[in-house]
């Protein structure tokens, strides 16, 4: 039995290995910040440095960072323990496959962590699932898909047992992420006002298939003169995607923006989002964009279709078909009054079904179920209570 301590909070550690500029750090930069923290008291582990949004979060809340120093370090797991130890961790959250589901649910096992709980992101690299992670399963709580389809995925492909899988959607900030003047962006990237632009909004790495969005982009301008292209965000594959539009003589249509503090903002100076990845679970990056008003067009990986609706949110494509991209693409930017359309469905979708206070009430609430079945808590039911919490969707200073 834990040792009770002063603060009846929760103390619940989200453990990853760094948080660069992407989908699934945002998305826990907004749970840690949405979290109730009169009922949790959040923290984050990042085996390897904090990266800028590490660096930021460290300024509100515990950042414990630089643990593992190689991939063979095996100091990492009594590093672990002693600090989940020296914290009095209630619950860890491991999130994303790799190392740091297997060393995170190891030494949570070990420093007697009452709830462990593993989160995934996606239905392919980086989060698919080697045979080590597959022998700890019986040493974790629950595992977290990010939309019912990933969910299924889990149980049928990972082969976790169905009841220790729960489906918790991604969820944005809709207050943060609206309609907006599309004007100060275009003007910043000396883009004309009346352009037809398209983005695409993912690490350059090579699962997001930036290539098939920059040969698309050719297709899309033989057709849509005033098409201008706008690719947000950074990573290992930028100068080769630089290269290859110069190759294809569209480097000047072509604009790479690299990691900004000011994605809102950039989402609405877009007509339309493009996501052209190999595999996929729920993009954060959809939501944003539907969530701007902005329409979709993507690739049928995933769980995607459940966000990217055909007709009423966006259209789908077939993953790795350029010409259908482009078809798809260029449909919706000669119907203004249809991609109008489909942005304020899209936005009202994201409201109803996708927010980051259902995102963040679902992760309360199944923090909450756990730690209150788990035995070794059953002398003190009254400790850390969550009264009234809703039910999951589906069923400080950096260490050094």
């Amino acid at each position: 039995m834990n040792t009770p301590k002063p603060d009846k909070r929760l103390t619940v550690m989200f453990l990853t290995t760094s948080m660069p500029v992407g989908g699934a750090e945002t998305l826990l930069v907004n749970l840690v910040h949405g979290i109730d923290e009169t009922l949790f008291a959040p923290e984050v582990i990042c085996l390897k440095e904090p990266g800028p949004l590490g660096e930021v979060l460290a300024q509100e809340f515990p950042v414990h960072a630089n643990l593992l120093t190689n991939k063979f370090d095996f100091r990492i797991l009594p590093r672990l323990w002693k600090l989940m130890r020296d914290r009095q961790a209630d619950v860890v959250v491991t999130v994303g496959a790799g190392d740091k589901m297997f060393w995170g649910r190891l030494a949570a096992k070990l420093a007697n962590v009452p709830v462990i709980i593993s989160a995934l992101h996606s239905t392919g690299w980086p989060d698919s699932i080697g045979r080590l992670n597959r022998l700890l399963t019986p040493l974790t709580d629950a595992f977290i898909g990010v939309a019912d389809a990933h969910a299924e995925h889990l149980v049928q492909h990972e082969r976790f047992p169905q009841d220790k899988v729960h489906a918790i959607y991604n969820g944005v900030d809709t207050d943060r992420f609206t309609p907006g003047d599309k004007k100060a962006i275009r003007q910043e990237l000396g883009i004309p006002t009346d352009a037809a632009v398209v983005g695409i909004l993912a690490a350059l790495r090579p699962e997001k298939n930036h290539e098939l969005f920059l040969h698309g982009a050719k297709q899309i301008a033989a057709t849509v003169p005033s098409a201008q292209f706008v690719v947000i965000g950074d990573g290992p594959r930028r100068a080769d995607l630089e290269q290859l539009t110069c190759d294809l003589g569209i480097a000047d249509i072509v604009h790479f923006l690299g990691s900004r503090s000011d994605v809102p903002e950039v989402l609405r100076s877009l007509d339309l989002l493009a996501l052209t990845s190999h595999n996929e679970a729920s993009p954060v990056s959809i939501l944003e964009a539907l969530s701007s008003g902005i329409p979709v067009v993507a690739s049928e990986v995933g769980s995607v279709p459940e966000t990217v609706i055909p007709n009423e949110t966006g259209l789908l494509f077939p993953p790795g078909d350029t010409k259908a991209f482009a078809s798809a693409a260029i449909k919706l930017l000669q119907d203004k009054p249809l991609l109008t359309q489909l942005g304020a469905e899209g936005r009202q979708r994201v409201i109803q079904h996708w927010s980051l206070q259902a995102m963040v009430a679902g992760y309360q609430s199944l923090i909450q179920r756990l730690y209150n079945q788990n035995p070794s808590n059953s002398t003190q039911p009254d400790r850390h209570a969550v009264p009234g919490t809703p039910t999951a969707s589906s069923t400080a200073p950096i260490n050094t």
